[in-house]
């Protein structure tokens, strides 16, 4: 029995313990925000918080999760994941929105780390998100916003 938070509430996941947190996540506790993407942690579809550290879940065993905290798209809502989520909006960001999940978290954990990036520190921490429709310069002008909203909010 794996025990840990996910999204604020405890959880005991009777799983084998190889299982990837991406389909304890999907699958068990119905969790479907988190996108299955390649399954090799190389495009970011499955992006969640791990202890507020952004980890691709398609790779981690569900095994090294115990007693820590799992933060889905479902849970995301601190200020800087509202003033991502606003920023999305305004630059129109998601085409196929397949991979927004991923690239919300991920810009939200960047936000947590460097609350002024610039544009180097975008696309450094976020290379690991991949985009088919190619919105990068959309996200990196989300991002920018997002930053600036959380300073004036300060």
């Amino acid at each position: 029995m794996i025990e840990c938070t996910v999204n604020g509430t405890p959880q005991s996941l009777d799983l084998s313990p190889d299982t990837p947190l991406l389909w304890a996540l999907r699958d068990h506790l119905h969790l479907s925000g988190t996108k299955f993407g390649c399954g090799i942690a190389e495009c970011g579809a499955c992006t969640v918080l791990l202890n507020g550290n952004a980890v691709r879940s398609c790779q981690i065993p569900v095994s090294s999760v115990q007693g820590m905290h799992v933060t889905t798209i479902e849970g995301l809502d601190d200020p800087q994941a509202r003033a991502v989520r606003a920023a999305w909006v305004a630059h129109q960001v998601p085409q196929c929105g397949y991979c927004q999940s991923g690239q919300i978290v991920s810009a939200s954990a960047l936000l947590h780390s460097n609350p002024d990036p610039s544009d180097a520190d975008i696309d450094a921490f976020m290379s690991g998100n991949i985009c088919r429709c190619g919105t990068y310069d959309r996200i990196r002008a989300a991002i920018h916003d997002a930053a600036r909203a959380l300073r004036q909010e300060a």
